[in-house]
């Protein structure tokens, strides 16, 4: 039996409920293909914050540097988001985390299922063959470059900066992902305008050097964000900067018809943090109401980075016949509806 240690920081609002049902069903993956998964909980985000002060606690972030993997649930509470002033945030301590943890890429896999076309805003000849993933860079950018504002407050500054080794790295991770998909890569950036994507567009280029069986285009971003919607179908793999690529994979991730479907992973070094992409979503919090699927669909992901291909397969399968069968939780509108944990008990079921 070969074992793994998973850190849980399962976070605020709906996140506890759709971890637990990713852990149900990695625990029927375990007792299927002999494994056993250790699961340490520690706090993250407002409720570490109202815990111990601080988004990302020293014992929460040495926990996560010692796991095999992190299963990661939901950050954020309206407290925060409505008040601008707040010095502490919860995000804060995401943004930390990636940071501690070396976390550069974030990759999300965007498709939309069959059975559940008429949950998308764009019509159905539109959804039809999509099958994408946003490999988007986490760790630089805007996002990370010094901010502040002039001594009268009146005037704010946030500073885009990216380094060869920042864009080499993540560049080259979205023509591997490629290869081993439909080999067709597009880079987003704004060259007309931004010496950063000029930069990005520069290495790119000499990358594809070494990448010749992978067919590269470019894209502005903001004629991506418009194909998104016309013509979703067209990408295989997008890569692009942080700013852009947090826009993009929001934009991209109604076109399956819900947030709750859509897993994410983020990596980078051993420790790979896996989440679903939706909110907290606090109005909904310990209502038996929230989609678990993206969480499940997460640890699916977890799997293939702990290389147990059979077991993520496995998993993937189960989400699918599960959805199939026509039952699901209110925001897929199923023939059958079910609450978070009646829907987790299902796809476990169909392990």
């Amino acid at each position: 039996m070969s074992n793994f240690n998973i850190a849980v920081l399962d976070g605020d609002g709906i996140g506890p409920e759709v971890i637990a049902e990713a852990i149900k069903v990695l625990d029927v993956i375990g007792e299927k293909f002999n494994h056993r998964f250790n699961y340490t909980y520690a706090p993250v985000g407002a409720v570490a914050i109202d815990q111990t002060g601080n988004p990302l606690p020293d014992e929460t972030l040495q926990l996560c540097k010692q796991s095999d993997a992190l299963l990661f649930g939901a950050i954020g509470h309206p407290r925060f988001d409505n008040d601008p002033s707040a010095k502490v945030r919860p995000e804060q301590g995401l943004l930390k985390l990636r940071k501690e943890l070396g976390l550069y890429a974030n990759l999300r896999p965007v498709a939309g299922y069959d059975e559940l076309v008429d949950l998308s805003p764009l019509r159905p000849e539109r959804i039809r063959g999509v099958d994408m993933l946003i490999v988007r860079e986490l760790t630089g950018g805007i996002y990370f470059g010094e901010k502040g504002r002039k001594d009268d407050g009146n005037t704010a500054y946030d500073t885009c900066t990216y380094t060869r080794l920042e864009i080499e790295r993540i560049v080259r991770m979205g023509f591997n992902e490629a290869r081993a998909r439909r080999g067709k890569l597009t880079l987003v950036d704004k060259a007309n305008v931004m010496e950063t994507s000029r930069l990005w567009r520069e290495i790119t280029r000499e990358l594809a050097k070494e990448n010749e069986d992978v067919e590269l285009n470019f894209m502005f971003v903001d004629n991506a964000a418009m194909q998104l919607i016309l013509n979703p179908a067209q990408f295989d793999v997008i890569v692009t900067s942080n700013m852009f690529g947090d826009i993009l994979s929001d934009a991209s991730s109604v076109l399956a018809g819900s947030l709750g479907l859509l897993p994410s992973s983020s990596v980078g070094s051993t420790v790979g943090m896996f989440e679903p992409i939706h909110g907290s979503w606090p109005e909904g919090a310990g209502q038996d109401r929230a989609n678990p699927v993206a969480a499940i669909l997460s640890a699916g992901m977890m799997l293939d980075h702990l290389e147990l291909r059979e077991e993520a397969n496995a998993l993937r399968m189960a989400v699918n016949r599960t959805l199939a069968q026509g039952v699901g939780t209110e925001d897929l509108r199923p023939t059958e509806q079910l609450g978070t944990r009646a829907f987790g008990d299902r796809i476990a079921a169909a392990v």
